[in-house]
C-alpha cells in the first residue's frame, strides 16, 4: 500500500511538471525591425524598452525622428562579419499617444528615416516646461508582422 500512495505521488508530481505553463500577461514575439531615435537620451531605443526624446520646450514644435532597420543574421556566427543593419524604405508607420489619439502617419525615407514635426499642442502639450512628458506608441507592420515601440518625447 505504501509503495503505491508514493508510485500515485511521484506520477502526480511528474504530470503537473510536465504542463507547460503559459505566460498570463504578454505574448512576446521578437520585433522584426529595429527602431533607433534621434534626440533621445542614451542609446535611442536599440537597447532601451522606452527611449525618452528631447526637444526644446522654446521653440513652437516638437520632432521625433526614428530610424528603422532590418537585421540580417545570415552570417551572425561569423564575428568579422556580424549582423547587418538594412535600413527599411517605404514603411508605413502610426504615431499616436497612448490614450489613442492620433499623432501623424509617416513613412520612411530611402535611409530608413521618418520625422514627425508637430507643435507642441498636436503632441498634446499647450504649453510645454522643461520636464513635461508624452507617452507615444510607434506601430507598423512588416513582413505581415505588426510590431510596437513605446517611446517618451520629453520637454527641455
Amino acid at each position: 500500500m505504501k509503495t503505491l500512495k508514493i508510485f500515485l505521488f511521484v506520477a502526480t508530481a511528474l504530470a503537473a511538471a510536465s504542463c507547460k505553463v503559459e505566460d498570463p500577461f504578454v505574448d512576446r514575439v521578437v520585433s522584426p525591425v529595429l527602431l533607433v531615435f534621434d534626440n533621445a537620451v542614451g542609446d535611442g531605443g536599440g537597447f532601451t524598452t522606452e527611449p525618452t526624446v528631447t526637444s526644446k520646450a522654446t521653440s513652437t514644435q516638437a520632432t521625433v525622428s526614428v530610424r528603422i532597420f532590418e537585421l540580417d543574421k545570415t552570417n551572425i556566427l561569423d564575428y568579422k562579419k556580424g549582423i547587418d543593419s538594412i535600413p527599411l524604405t517605404g514603411l508605413s508607420l502610426a504615431l499616436t499617444t497612448r490614450t489613442g489619439t492620433k499623432i501623424a502617419d509617416v513613412t520612411t525615407d530611402s535611409k530608413g528615416r521618418a520625422t514627425i514635426t508637430k507643435t507642441w499642442a498636436e503632441f498634446g502639450l499647450a504649453a510645454p516646461k522643461s520636464g513635461n512628458t508624452v507617452s507615444l506608441t510607434l506601430t507598423g507592420k512588416y513582413k505581415e508582422q505588426a510590431f510596437t515601440k513605446l517611446a517618451r518625447l520629453q520637454a527641455n
